[in-house]
């Protein structure tokens, strides 16, 4: 089966030919210093927006310190929400008031929170899903639909809920350490495209067997 064309803005073809224009590869509509995605990563919109970026992270400007990094072959459903490290107030004081934000002289450089947000390689985000700042989310997650994301959360967990927690590994450790191992969506598309039955029916001795040599 071929794989989507990395360069297409809008990779899935509907039934009469034309583009359905709900669902884009991110790093084909995105340009943003401080958003980054890799290939295959798509986004999916009841409203398709001018501005996928603001949509999804409304909080992340040109002049932010953090970036949100989002890996390669990651699905995020409709209303996913990653809000950034730049939506934080300060809280070590005795107001979360941001004064220096209203003040043209003092609001350089001000910023109480600049952590990143990270999201590994084929995760799945759910419906309303809602990515808090500083998140890092491991490769082969799945993030339940409405969930509210913070923190750490390991390879191939599966995570619902508000607060969010951990439900389950999807794997055995051994299974999880096996692929993150392969890195499969680290390898060129067109071996992935060969390879494509295996992970879809969960065949990890046909996936090791078709890797490519280091």
């Amino acid at each position: 089966m071929p794989f989507p064309d990395p360069a297409r803005r809008y990779p899935i073809t509907l039934p009469d030919g034309t583009d359905h224009k709900g669902s884009v590869f991110l790093n084909r509509v995105i340009d943003h210093p401080r958003f980054q995605a890799g290939d295959f990563s798509y986004a999916s919109d009841f409203d398709p927006p001018e501005d996928w970026c603001a949509r999804l992270a409304p909080y992340l400007f040109d002049f932010s310190k953090e970036t949100l990094r989002i890996g390669r072959i990651c699905q995020i459903a409709h209303g996913v929400r990653f809000i950034t490290a730049s939506a934080n107030h300060a809280m070590d004081g005795l107001t979360t008031f941001p004064f220096p934000a209203f003040d043209l002289e003092n609001r350089a450089g001000y910023q109480p929170d600049t952590r990143d947000t990270v999201i590994g390689h084929d995760v799945w985000i759910g419906y309303g899903a809602l990515i808090l700042p500083g998140s890092r989310i491991g490769s082969g997650t799945i993030i339940g639909a409405g969930s509210v994301v913070r923190g750490e959360v390991p390879p191939y967990s599966l995570v619902t809920g508000n607060p969010a927690n951990i439900v389950k590994s999807r794997f055995e450790p051994s299974r999880i350490a096996a692929l993150m191992e392969l890195e499969w969506w680290h390898w060129p598309a067109e071996q992935i495209a060969v390879a494509e039955p295996a992970p879809l029916k969960g065949d990890l001795d046909r996936l090791k067997a078709m890797a490519p040599e280091r």
